[in-house]
């Protein structure tokens, strides 16, 4: 194996948790969730905003399996579904809605999910601190697992 292969193998080890650089950073800042008081959402959030995180998070490293990107998923659901129920508990649950920084690192550190996959995790929870911008976040990793399981591994 020469020198570059050598080096180009090492960078696809361990889950793909290599920084991938400007590209990454230039998808991760179109991606805001919060509303400002006088605009919406972008227009391309939901649409080529997701659909360009997932290909970078698929095609960067080895990519994470669909089912441990689904978890995620599953857990913001429920608590959207919750902090929606009852919104004047929402600041009960925002520590917990944040752990899931602490649930991707882990996740990351047993070779389940990628640095850019904790690095969009950790970037939209940033954003949450209401039940407006938590339902905002569903809906783009929403959109973000449909693209996903276009561009990512299958099965």
């Amino acid at each position: 194996m020469s020198n570059e292969q050598q080096r180009r193998h090492k960078g696809n080890r361990g889950g793909g948790n290599r920084d991938n650089g400007p590209d990454a950073r230039s998808i991760l800042n179109k991606v805001k969730i919060k509303r400002s008081d006088d605009e919406g959402l972008e227009p391309e959030i939901f649409s080529e905003t997701a659909e360009a995180m997932a290909k970078m998070i698929a095609e960067n490293g080895r990519p994470p399996k669909p089912t441990q990107i689904r978890n995620f998923f599953d857990e913001v659901v429920m608590w959207e579904e919750r902090a929606r129920q009852d919104e004047n508990r929402f600041p009960e649950y925002l520590p917990f809605i944040r752990m899931l920084n602490a649930k991707a690192a882990y996740a990351k550190g047993r070779g389940h999910v990628t640095e850019n996959f904790v690095n969009m995790i950790a970037h939209c929870l940033k954003q949450v601190d209401d039940v407006d911008s938590l339902r905002n976040f569903k809906l783009f990793f929403e959109a973000f697992l449909g693209f996903y399981k276009l561009h990512g591994p299958k099965g």
